[in-house]
């Protein structure tokens, strides 16, 4: 049978209604401890010891926060009800919080389809959704003590413990977010320069990309219970050492798609005068004449500097 997080059902109270019988106790302590006889003696020890051992099983929850409740080493469960209670005091209460959290991957140099070296950070939100899984499948536990110092790892308050036990599940999803976006960028070229352009690419896969990024990671964060609300990459560029030669590429890239619309619109222009000037019969022209006209017009269409025109003031053939 899997293992799986389970709610708590074992015994709870209102923690104020256990606080006025921890101030009952007390009560009774000081009431025994001035009689001198010996059985008030031993009963006023006794409540004394159960006094302080009553401290151990208070706790208190906020919307969003949990508490794994493990009992010597056996798990009984997640407490997830926001409130003031009172447990059993030999239950360890180990505090996790369920809100979400945002994690920022710095760029990572990848290969992509075609092999070049590319430059792809990712953002993204996550949380934790089973508790049992990530307190117990991976060793966030160890990874969270071996953060504090041994001067003062006696001295860890519950507001570090839990910074620190959610800080080793960030670690554990910054490593695995680093793994999926490789997978990921290794699928699709960077761009359509020297693909088909039907195939889709890091540039232009857009949310269909961020899809799949995100599914692979909830795929490999899932034994981890941790689930990823949303990912997104957040960072795309050509590696340093092949950015200026990409530049230049892509800028002989438009530069040929100008010229195409450029050659594209001249010849609609010079088939338009031609078919003008034969309809209205302006002027005869023969091939050569309409050749020559052809060359002069895409001459001037094409051109990257305005022409300097000559003014013809002989005969047409002259």
């Amino acid at each position: 049978m899997e293992a799986k997080e389970l709610d708590f059902k074992g015994f709870k109270v209102n923690g104020f209604l256990a606080l006025f019988f921890h101030l009952v106790v007390l009560t009774a302590v000081i009431i025994f401890g001035f009689i001198t006889c010996v059985p008030t003696l031993v009963l006023s020890v006794f409540l004394t010891v159960v006094w302080l051992i009553l401290f151990a099983g208070y706790m208190q929850l906020e919307p969003n926060e949990a508490r794994a409740m493990v009992f010597f080493g056996k798990y009984k469960g997640t407490f997830k009800e926001t409130g003031f209670f009172w447990v059993n005091p030999f239950l360890d209460k180990k505090k996790l919080s369920l809100r979400a959290r945002n994690l920022d991957i710095n760029p990572i140099k990848v290969n992509d389809k075609i092999g070049n070296p590319i430059l792809i950070g990712l953002v993204l939100v996550w949380k934790l959704k089973d508790t049992y899984k990530a307190m117990f499948e991976i060793d966030a536990q160890t990874m969270a003590d071996s953060a504090a110092t041994p001067r003062n790892a006696n001295q860890v308050s519950v507001g570090n413990a839990v910074a620190s036990r959610m800080n080793a599940f960030e670690n554990f999803v910054k490593i695995q977010s680093d793994a999926a976006l490789r997978q990921v960028a290794g699928q699709y070229a960077y761009d359509d320069n020297e693909t088909n352009t039907d195939e889709m690419t890091l540039r232009s896969g857009g949310e269909e990309i961020n899809e799949q990024l995100e599914q692979k990671l909830n795929e490999r964060l899932a034994m981890a219970g941790m689930e990823v609300v949303e990912a997104r990459i957040n960072y795309l560029a050509y590696a340093p050492e092949i950015a200026a030669v990409m530049l230049r590429r892509q800028q002989a890239s438009a530069i040929i798609s100008a010229r195409e619309k450029i050659v594209e619109g001249a010849v609609s222009m010079v088939k338009m005068a031609l078919h003008k000037l034969s309809e209205e019969e302006i002027v005869e022209l023969d091939e050569e004449k309409k050749a020559a006209m052809v060359s002069n017009l895409l001459v001037v269409l094409c051109a990257d500097e305005a022409a300097q025109p000559v003014v013809n003031t002989g005969t047409l053939n002259h």
